[in-house]
């Protein structure tokens, strides 16, 4: 009778270790659907023999948890080009906003209205005395100057955009870091494997992809299966159930807010993510345009408002400055001349197209005319600076954008190669329920066998006495 117990305690031990199974296998397939899950497998093990004397038997299995399947390395890689590619998405985002400011094939661009202005003396060369003439140079002139303002105003609207999106940001990464801390504290408190601490982990990892599409991080695992999450440059956002916030605060002189961790400026630490996308477009290539535009502008204003003083107009009165002057904020600065430039006279005999002063001279007209075949900005015309500017900004964007692309086939790569890993698959779990399911109806034809066996052993004894 002891060995039919012994058998019977095995069979038993083998329903509940194959009703963990199922139950296990039942969960891949509930949440074959659910974003960021991971498949279980049931953790059998060998129960510890059982020594009779000098015999040892073997004493059936253990169900011992569930344990979640994941690549370490395979998650890291996935979490790295992430970053990358949410860093280019943020950039191309805004960069093609600022691409769409110099539309030249629409006409609305800047050349169409520099071609037009120096065109505009040309013709007043031809008839130097008529005033609609003149009045159509000072139109020009203003035209000019609203195409100007008009993409200096819009590449700072763009610019406040990108300002605003980094504190928007900056509050998500906050959000995730202390759900990221909360996650942590609860699973230092559970058993491993357990079912709890899957689900949390899962949790987790959901959650540290959200914050590597905001920011760069370096992840390091803890042995209570936490997180220690920094940015690559070492940054901390989460410590074991500690997180610690970006806030925003901002530059007085740039007006834009700068980001600070424990009281030290990070603004320029971050390497990938939304986050440092925003933050190269608003501080560095949203700017770069922005001072071709106001040099281009200066350019501009100071030579044509040079040639002017060296004329006279209709009253053979000496010329004045056609434009408003250029103010420098600090010296070799010509920060926000396109956003300031304006037609400084209104009266169209003030054109100054004479040279000599002499009525129907034309010789200063045709010297502001060639103006736009000088070398005004960098040493080079006003047409090929701009051209080189909407070249530049045009490169900018198509290079992103192929690097954008590229990485974007390397992560769906990584991503196909994690669902594989970690993805639930239906025919797999399909034939891992019916192997257990066998396995469970087996262990219960032994405990129904031993039951038979048991009874006919009573009844053996019964009718004995």
């Amino acid at each position: 009778m002891a060995s039919l117990f012994g058998a019977l305690s095995v069979a038993v031990r083998a329903l509940y270790a194959q009703e963990g199974a199922i139950g296990t296998t039942s969960n891949n397939i509930a949440n074959v659907n659910t974003p960021g899950y991971s498949r279980e497998t049931p953790i059998l093990t060998e129960a510890p023999p059982l020594d009779l004397g000098q015999i040892s038997m073997g004493n059936g299995v253990d169900f011992n948890g569930v344990q979640s399947i994941r690549d370490n390395v395979l998650d890291l890689r996935i979490d790295q080009e992430t970053q990358q590619q949410n860093q280019l998405t943020s950039y191309v985002g805004y960069m093609n906003q600022v691409q769409s400011l110099f539309n030249e094939t629409q006409g609305s661009g800047l050349s169409d209205a520099l071609n037009s202005f120096f065109n505009s003396f040309q013709q007043l060369a031809d008839n130097p005395t008529d005033t609609p003439t003149r009045q159509a140079v000072i139109s020009a002139g203003q035209d000019l100057a609203s195409a100007f303002q008009q993409t200096g105003e819009q590449l700072t609207t763009v610019q406040q955009g990108a300002d605003q999106d980094v504190v928007q940001t900056v509050q998500q990464i906050n959000a995730d870091t202390t759900q990221l801390a909360d996650l942590n504290q609860q699973i230092s408190g559970l058993e491993p494997n357990s079912e709890q601490a899957d689900m949390l982990q899962d949790n987790q990892y959901e959650v540290l992809n959200n914050l590597s599409q905001l920011v760069d991080v370096a992840v390091t695992n803890t042995s209570n299966g936490g997180l220690t999450v920094t940015t690559t440059n070492g940054t901390a956002l989460v410590a074991g159930g500690q997180s610690f916030a970006l806030s925003t605060q901002t530059n007085a002189s740039t007006g834009f807010q700068d980001i600070f961790s424990q009281g030290s400026d990070v603004t320029s630490s971050f390497t990938g993510g939304q986050l440092a996308g925003l933050l190269e477009a608003r501080d560095q290539s949203i700017p770069s345009v922005m001072t071709s535009l106001d040099n281009l502008a200066a350019g501009v204003i100071n030579s044509v408002n040079a040639q002017s003083l060296k004329g006279y107009d209709l009253n053979g009165a000496k010329g004045v400055n056609f434009f408003e002057p250029v103010v420098q904020p600090t010296p070799g600065s010509n920060a926000g001349a396109a956003e300031n430039m304006a037609v400084a006279i209104t009266d169209p005999s003030q054109v100054a197209a004479s040279s000599d002063g002499t009525e129907g001279d034309n010789a200063n007209a045709l010297a502001l005319a060639n103006i736009q075949n000088e070398d005004i900005v960098d040493g080079q015309t006003a047409t090929d600076f701009y051209s080189d500017l909407v070249s530049t900004v045009g490169n900018d964007v198509s290079t992103a954008t192929d690097e954008q692309e590229s990485v974007g086939l390397v992560l769906t790569q990584l991503q196909n190669q994690q669902s594989d890993t970690s993805g639930v698959s239906l025919d797999e779990e399909a034939a891992n329920l019916i192997l257990y399911q066998r396995a469970y109806e087996a262990a219960a034809e032994v405990v129904s066998a031993i039951n038979n066996l048991t009874s006919d052993f009573l009844s053996t004894i019964n009718s004995s006495v």
